[in-house]
């Protein structure tokens, strides 16, 4: 078997809300652009993946995609994916990690499909479901966060995230408000999105650490390895870093050297594919360390990111990034969360996620060959 084919069609993603997270992340209201990347074999076979996402367009990596890692992909046999991916990382300065990721979820895709057997199958499935929790958007008002936190408690959740306002003082508000309104048992988690200085991060940790949050997520810049190291000896409560900045599995290395986290972090998109992800959670398990699995960005990178969480042991949740619509798009059947709190692995071959073609298709712009 040969893959005889790369394309790549952009289409819109229209209906988009204005959303905040942070200062670098925030989606505009309005249309975006996805990208089905399609890799076909010479046996009728294809591979996909979704490239892009609310926040980052598919446009910006798409010809780099094109005309750099195809030529490295064709003619080749989808299942000598560890030589393939190898040879694209190569690539790396000429094109995006985004590209990487989509490239390599493609092949795991096809390799799933030529065996039979959904991703996590062929990774070694450790469990069938995950716990989810609910990742706040930047809200108005500190009752706001605590209503929305009371909200998916109530619907059976098993943690809430906040991402604050970003001023250190209303952002220890938000969190003492959505303690008092959960009580003190339900798992909390405060993502600062790299928006403090260190002494201020000191400070908001220790609060949090006093209300018993579960975690304390890039308080300091995200390549701050010094001071997240200084950090890290003067909390108790665990840090987590290395979501960015994006790049392979070499990024860890320095952070694990320093004792600069607590936790590994990455996704499929920012990390470069399900490979990278095993990798990585692997390299964490041999250190004593969980590795949390970000939010992918769009709905097929969040299966994919699903399938890596079925095939490892050392991660609690998957994440739900609120408001969950704005980040769901250009599938048949999306990924929910049960009355216990759960999602639930896919079980048909391959990624095992059915692609709505035909809005694929009504909302094509071009298709990149």
């Amino acid at each position: 078997m040969k893959i005889i084919d790369v394309s790549l069609t952009l289409f819109a993603w229209d209906g988009l809300p204005a959303t905040r997270y942070a200062a670098q992340s925030q989606v505009e209201a309005g249309s975006g652009v996805l990208g089905l990347l399609r890799l076909a074999t010479n046996d009728g076979l294809n591979g996909h993946a979704f490239l892009g996402s609310a926040l980052y367009p598919a446009n910006v990596d798409a010809e780099g995609l094109i005309r750099f890692l195809k030529p490295l992909v064709l003619d080749r046999d989808p299942l000598k994916r560890e030589r393939i991916i190898a040879d694209c990382w190569t690539r790396s300065r000429m094109t995006s990690v985004r590209s990487i990721g989509g490239i390599d979820d493609a092949l795991w895709d096809l390799a799933g499909k030529i065996a039979g057997l959904p991703i996590h199958a062929l990774l070694g499935t450790f469990r069938d479901s995950v716990p989810a929790y609910a990742s706040s958007a930047i809200l108005e008002s500190p009752a706001a966060y605590a209503a929305e936190a009371v909200h998916y408690q109530s619907a059976g959740w098993r943690a809430y995230k906040i991402h604050p306002p970003q001023r250190w003082r209303d952002d220890i508000a938000v969190c003492q408000a959505v303690r008092a309104a959960v009580g003190p048992t339900y798992p909390l988690m405060l993502d600062a999105a790299w928006s403090y200085p260190y002494d201020v991060a000191l400070r908001v940790g220790r609060a949090i650490e006093a209300l018993g949050f579960e975690w304390y997520e890039d308080p300091l810049a995200e390549r701050d390895i010094y001071n997240c190291a200084k950090l890290r000896e003067k909390l108790d409560i665990p840090l987590m870093a290395t979501e960015y900045p994006p790049h392979g599995l070499d990024a860890y290395a320095p952070w694990l050297l320093l004792r600069a986290t607590d936790y590994l972090r990455g996704d499929v998109a920012v990390k470069g594919g399900i490979t990278t992800l095993v990798k990585a959670a692997h390299l964490a398990e041999a250190f004593g360390l969980k590795f949390e699995v970000h939010h992918g960005g769009n709905s097929l990178n969040n299966v994919a990111n699903l399938h890596v969480l079925a095939a490892i042991g050392n991660a609690d949740y998957f994440e739900v990034l609120l408001p969950d619509a704005a980040h769901r798009y250009g599938l048949e059947r999306e990924i929910d969360v049960d009355a216990d709190g759960l999602v639930h692995a896919p079980m048909e071959p391959g990624l095992g996620a059915p692609i709505d073609f035909a809005l694929i298709e009504r909302k094509a712009l071009t298709t990149l060959r």
